[in-house]
């Protein structure tokens, strides 16, 4: 695998070898301190030449500079300051990281005209630049050969980037924050990327095992405490695959030892075949990644520990691999939930919300939290409605739902409230239990959501459909990975912002 680059700060400087970035504002303008580098009258010379006008994003680059001792001097557009939000800084940080190539050796000159690139606008870069250079690639095995095919007699070096700013403790500081944060959203990209023969229920609740490492409180439910709780719903699901069903339990104690937590609930099913409903061959490898939720759920309980967020949170997360052999779930099978509600499974390809169903009740029955949120790759109809830009957002409760939208605004990880009604409650009605687990073919996600909520007990509660924003998304200027981490900086933002003492 790839080194994972190193990235310090220092105080503005004119450095003199490696790959330098100098940020440019509206029409190629330089800021003080990038006007005062050796490679300023360079640059100038290149804007014009290339017709460079600073927008966002764009870039000159001059490769060995006449006069200094540099590999390569870029130019990378800041555009309009007054734009220069939080995610403007963490894309420009992006942009910086897709134009790396083959350095070991970068900086980059922290400075924009009209506006203040203050320690949070250097923590935003610097958090782009790792989220951009995420890869994958745990099992390339030609990554350390030749272009010949041979054995590399080295192995690759970790790029070290240095970032020249105003105030290099301050960056320093609120980075040491924001890096527990995209590690929470590493760790998320790892599991939704991680084959399905190597990621199961039992080898899923064994990573998030390793969160005690941070102070994060797990507890690991097998299949015969699960019985015991009356889970038919989520063990039904289970029951034709050899590999077993786990329920993870996490606890993050960082707000005062009576406050009541928060909660978030993850769909787990680590490889989808869709049951004795099966799926179509076609795109069926892609649901190693029906476990996004579950991905989302442990990401961001690593970054709230990383971080010592002052609250206390719980994370469950139900864990199962939908198969198919002899003991498979039959359509038509009639299960028994843990809240004692019967479900008729008309669709076995409709599972995920039979594993929240158990995992919504179980939470709230035994930590009553101040509110629950659950996370699923869940229905293919949310991405018919909204396709890749925003998660479906459902809620019983218009606080959550508000302030859930405004830290998707902040964090650029969108969602997009979809209704809720007794209306589609009919939908649900079965002849033969309480409910079936199929609405129809109309309004999916909406009765897919109707369903879940029949599992909360009145707890104030929000369901986010991430199926199209999970996995398969379109790169962006922070992520180039097919997992992309989504909902672990929108759920941390959200606590950041509302839940912390």
């Amino acid at each position: 695998m790839n080194p994972r680059p190193s990235i310090k700060f220092a105080k503005f400087a004119s450095p003199k070898t490696g790959t330098l970035f100098v940020l440019a504002g509206e029409g190629g303008e330089l800021a003080e301190a990038a006007s005062s580098t050796v490679s300023a009258a360079v640059l100038t010379r290149a804007f014009s030449a290339g017709g460079f006008t600073g927008k966002a994003g764009t870039s000159v680059e001059v490769l060995a500079p006449e006069g200094t001792g540099l590999d390569r001097l870029v130019g990378l557009g800041a555009g309009d300051a007054a734009a220069m939000d939080d995610h403007a800084w963490m894309k420009l940080g992006g942009a910086a990281a897709g134009l790396l190539r083959h350095a070991v050796e970068a900086a980059v000159i922290l400075d924009v005209p009209k506006t203040t690139a203050g320690s949070a606008a250097a923590a935003q870069f610097a958090a782009g630049l790792l989220l951009r250079l995420y890869a994958f690639d745990k099992y390339k095995t030609r990554q350390d050969r030749t272009e010949n095919g041979d054995k590399a007699k080295k192995p690759p070096k970790a790029v070290a980037i240095t970032i020249h700013c105003a105030d290099p403790a301050g960056a320093k500081k609120a980075f040491s924050g924001m890096q527990g944060v995209v590690d929470g959203v590493f760790l998320a990209r790892d599991l939704v990327n991680e084959p399905a023969n190597i990621l199961g229920p039992v080898e899923f609740a064994e990573r998030i095992s390793k969160l005690t490492a941070l102070g994060v409180e797990v507890e690991i439910l097998a299949e015969k405490e699960m019985k015991k709780l009356g889970m038919g719903s989520l063990l039904g699901v289970a029951q034709g695959s050899p590999r077993g069903a786990r329920l993870a339990v996490m606890q993050w104690k960082g707000g005062k030892p009576k406050q009541k937590p928060v909660a978030f609930v993850g769909k787990g099913v680590t490889f989808d075949t869709g049951g004795n409903s099966i799926k179509s061959a076609s795109g069926m490898e892609e649901m190693k990644g029906d476990m996004g939720g579950a991905a989302a759920v442990a990401g961001l309980m690593h970054a709230l520990a990383a971080r010592k967020a002052r609250a206390n949170v719980v994370g469950v997360v139900g864990l199962v691999e939908n198969s198919v052999d002899g003991h498979a779930q039959r359509p038509g099978d009639i299960v028994t939930s843990m809240s004692g509600q019967t479900i008729e499974v008309l669709n076995t390809d409709a599972e995920g919300r039979l594993v929240l169903a158990d995992a919504l009740w179980y939470c709230n029955d035994r930590f009553k939290p101040q509110f629950m949120i659950d996370l699923a790759t869940l229905t293919g109809a949310v991405m018919v409605a909204l396709g890749s830009q925003h998660a479906g957002l459902f809620s019983n409760d218009d606080e959550l739902a508000g302030r859930l939208a405004s830290a998707g605004g902040t964090t650029h990880e969108r969602v997009w409230r979809m209704p809720l009604g007794p209306d589609y409650d009919k939908m649900m009605d079965s002849k033969n239990a309480d409910m079936k687990n199929v609405g129809g073919r109309h309004a999916g996600a909406i009765t897919a959501a109707q369903f879940l909520q029949r599992f909360v007990d009145g707890t104030p509660w929000a369901h986010l459909d991430i199926a199209g924003t999970a996995m398969g998304a379109p790169a962006s200027e922070i992520n180039q990975s097919w997992a992309s981490g989504f909902g672990v900086r929108l759920l941390d933002q959200l606590v950041r912002d509302h839940y912390e003492g």
